[in-house]
């Protein structure tokens, strides 16, 4: 994609250079033709698979969670011998993961820390779903059907996301 982009603009610096003879003036149109850096930087970060990835992780999250809540709703999850602390650290490590992942769709400049927090964000999103499937599967009263929905989902997206990260990063 860079390489392109620098072609681009070369190709279009030749062509106002040929036009205007002059190198300076070539400069100044192909920049207002082709766009200032400020202009294509942000083109490229708005097409970057990582902050598509990001998007698509942060517009599932809701329904995700609206899945799990009813699920966790009718397996009557209060009952379970889950410690409170254990409930509300899953809670902080799901507010902060979203949060990384709004910094990155957020984000105009900074390419390389975008994929390290794409990476990191997508990475605990299945830990977190990891989680949620092995604390369903050691309670006897999480059998219902929504439960198993909000299983087949965790899964979903789980396969989702490998699938998604092999293709960006290899």
């Amino acid at each position: 994609m860079v390489e392109e982009l620098a072609d681009g603009l070369q190709e279009t610096y030749r062509s106002q250079l040929t036009r205007l003879g002059d190198p300076e003036a070539a400069a100044r149109a192909a920049i207002a033709e082709f766009g200032d850096a400020d202009t294509v930087t942000a083109a490229f970060f708005r097409d970057s698979p990582w902050r598509r990835m990001a998007v698509i992780l942060l517009a599932t999250g809701p329904m995700m969670g609206a899945v799990w809540g009813l699920g966790l709703v009718s397996a009557q999850m209060w009952n379970w011998p889950i410690p409170l602390s254990v409930r509300i650290g899953y809670g902080v490590v799901l507010v902060t993961v979203a949060g990384t992942l709004l910094a990155v769709v957020r984000e105009k400049r900074a390419y390389r820390r975008t994929r390290t927090a794409t990476l990191a964000g997508a990475a605990a999103l299945i830990a977190l779903d990891a989680v949620m499937l092995a604390a369903v599967t050691t309670v006897p009263s999480a059998a219902s059907w929504p439960v198993a929905v909000a299983i087949s989902a965790s899964m979903l997206r789980i396969t989702a996301t490998v699938h998604a990260l092999q293709k960006c990063c290899f």
